[in-house]
């Protein structure tokens, strides 16, 4: 104990410590309120680089973390960083910050970082719980979108992909564009000034010498100085065949005093240079109007707009050019190809084949590449697509081309990178399988129509469902070189499991007969009744000659069992032994009795709860075949049983 003289001044000095914390708290308070304060002035603004760092300034001493993390994760989603702003809506829910939009765009964040099961988890609470419904409508079109990933994850691999690292730096270089021998694109690599929208530079319009090889597309780059305005960004040229006219985009200056549109310029190529670039008459002054892209013939011209009557964020419109050069009304697509989402990077096939980018179709990522076949955009799949932001693909030639990319890996914001077709012929594997249910004392099996049938990978994890037809049939696209189950239950009825792999099943490419090939698995899935006290055996249960101890062989065959109890949770068994007749009575019950303990057992030991499994012995007083002579009529009698004693409803 102190001595009582030195009790006052450690007294003393504790008040003052106490006053002195007290004290920074207080400053530390004041100091996140005017960094808090000065985000949100930038934010307002849509400087969101410099709001982001005046809120991480605030983090340290805010008394409302979960709100600033909120509004760093929103300044990242409305700078086109939804991957970044990840970490900071966990932060948020984590704090109990309970805006409603973060749920929905926390699942996205996950998403366009490639974690999709969790992605998909967050949608699904959010669909089931959320109140908004707007946000409801765009989290439910996005489930769906999330649930048809594995289709697009299978999908065979019909190009490599290679970045163009000599040409990328660590700005943002996309839109590819290839004219005369020139590889035209857009960057934000300078020289000039910082853009506050995203801390990197405005966008310009550059090229270079185009080559053979990747590799060395790193050659001498310029700029287009006739076309570029200092403080407003301009970019996405696309230009008729001759070259001799460019139209662009042009605008956004990231103040709210500035310039906040951007719309579509045009201008022709003179023997000076480019003329002063020109608005085009099919912009909408209240819109955004971008990406445009010129059809072969330089008769239509396709671009992507945020402009009323539309619908979604940008949808994809179409004007034509008269022999007058005059633009007519611009005409959507409609909804066979826009969606509630955004639609924009458009260009054009050589063969005229149009391809679009969109967050609103299902897709890998936030933007995800589509080639539109029949009508319809269909996912170009990996490794074109990735769970970045995939764009502005250009093709050179049936072959090969270009696109953009911000995925893992890369060296700047956005990387260009070359891909062409892969000289491997595609395999693309499919199982087709039929659901038949077989009820106790029925003659045959029948088909389950309407009925749920799940596909797991072999650790056991669900990786889509689907639904039978009419006839009880399904199918389900599956990878190379991998295994599966296919899984059906229906109350009352065993679940029906069957494995199925495409290890090993790949054809030689030699006896490939077009560039993309399909291998069709079959497969029978049975759900059979369950009856109460009615004995099945196990086959191949064995054990060594008076002994109990589960063999390796008997393990394999138990395992069954074992996945048959995690298959089917509510039921309980009686699993038996039975021996021949040779031998003590007294001595066959004994063994009989051990050898079904033994197996309950081993198949606790695989996580079985006890309470579900009863072990009994019968010795010989059971026998399948009475008065037994020959060998295998011995080893019939010799077997192991279960039967379900009850089932939990």
């Amino acid at each position: 104990m102190l001595p009582t003289l030195q009790l006052k001044p450690l007294a003393k000095q504790l008040k003052q410590t106490g006053v002195l914390l007290l004290l920074l708290l207080m400053l530390g308070a004041c100091g996140a309120g005017k960094y808090l304060s000065k985000g949100d002035k930038r934010f307002g603004q849509e400087e969101y680089e410099r709001a982001i760092e005046y809120y991480k300034q605030a983090l340290g001493n805010a008394d409302n973390p979960g709100e600033v993390n909120y509004k760093i994760a929103e300044a990242y989603r409305l700078s086109n960083r939804i991957s970044e702003a990840e970490p900071y809506y966990k932060a948020a829910l984590d704090a109990n910050y309970r805006k409603e939009d973060a749920y929905y765009y926390y699942a996205l964040a996950l998403k366009a970082n490639g974690k999709y099961e969790e992605a998909l988890r967050w949608m699904q609470d959010y669909v089931r719980v959320g109140t908004s419904p707007q946000l409801k409508s765009m989290a439910a079109r996005e489930l769906e979108n999330l649930q048809q990933l594995d289709e697009i994850l299978t999908k065979g691999q019909r190009y490599e992909v290679q970045n163009l690292e000599a040409l990328n730096t660590d700005a943002s270089e996309f839109a590819p564009y290839v004219l005369n021998n020139e590889l035209v694109f857009s960057s934000t690599r300078g020289p000039g000034k910082e853009y506050l929208g995203n801390g990197e530079g405005f966008l310009d319009i550059f090229s270079t010498t185009l080559t053979d090889s990747a590799a060395e597309m790193g050659g001498a780059v310029h700029k287009y100085d006739g076309v570029s305005v200092e403080d407003l960004h301009d970019a996405l040229p696309t230009f008729t065949n001759d070259g001799g006219t460019m139209v662009f985009a042009r605008g956004n200056e990231g103040t709210k005093k500035g310039r906040q549109n951007v719309d579509l310029f045009i201008s022709q190529r003179r023997a000076s240079g480019w003329s002063e670039p020109k608005l085009l008459s099919i912009n909408d002054r209240e819109a955004w109007d971008s990406s445009p892209a010129f059809s072969p013939d330089g008769r239509t011209l396709y671009f992507s707009s945020s402009r009323r009557g539309g619908l979604g964020g940008t949808d994809i419109y179409k004007s034509t050019l008269d022999d007058n050069g005059r633009f007519s009304q611009p005409e959507n697509l409609g909804p066979s190809i826009n969606t509630a989402g955004n639609e924009s990077f458009v260009s054009v096939g050589p063969d005229g084949t149009l391809y679009i980018a969109s967050d609103g179709l299902p897709g890998l990522g936030n933007l995800d590449l589509f080639r539109i076949e029949n009508g319809k955009p269909v996912n170009m799949g990996q490794p074109v697509n990735s769970p970045g932001d995939d764009f502005g693909i250009y093709f050179v030639n049936g072959q090969y081309g270009f696109f953009s990319s911000n995925r893992e890996g890369g060296k700047g914001g956005d990387d260009l990178y070359r891909f062409a077709k892969s000289a491997r012929k595609q395999v693309n594997f499919f199982v087709d399988g039929t659901l038949y249910q077989l009820r106790e004392g029925a003659r045959q099996r029948t088909a389950v129509p309407n009925h749920t049938v799940a596909l797991q990978n072999e650790a056991g994890k669900q990786l889509r469902t689907t639904t039978t037809d009419a006839n009880g049939q399904f199918s389900f696209p599956l990878d190379s070189a991998s295994t599966y189950f296919l899984v059906a239950e229906k109350p009352g009825f065993f679940t029906a499991r069957q494995r199925v792999s495409t290890v090993g099943k790949m054809p030689a490419q030699t006896a490939l007969a077009d560039e993309v090939n399909e291998v069709r698995l079959n497969a029978t899935l049975v759900l059979n009744e369950i009856v109460k006290e009615k004995a099945i055996v196990l086959e191949n249960i064995f054990y060594d000659f008076d002994k109990a101890n589960i063999r390796p062989d008997a393990a394999q065959e138990l395992d069954k069992l074992v996945q048959i109890l995690k298959d089917n949770p509510g039921i309980s068994i009686e699993l038996s032994s039975h021996t021949d007749a040779r031998g003590s009575e007294a001595y066959n019950q004994d063994l009989s009795q051990r050898r079904a303990e033994s197996a309950v057992e081993y198949i606790i030991s695989q996580g079985i709860d006890r309470s579900r499994i009863t072990a009994r012995g019968y010795g010989e007083s059971r026998p399948v075949v009475r008065n037994a002579k020959t060998e295998e009529e011995h080893q019939r009698n010799r077997r192991t049983e279960f039967k379900v004693v009850r089932i939990q409803e």
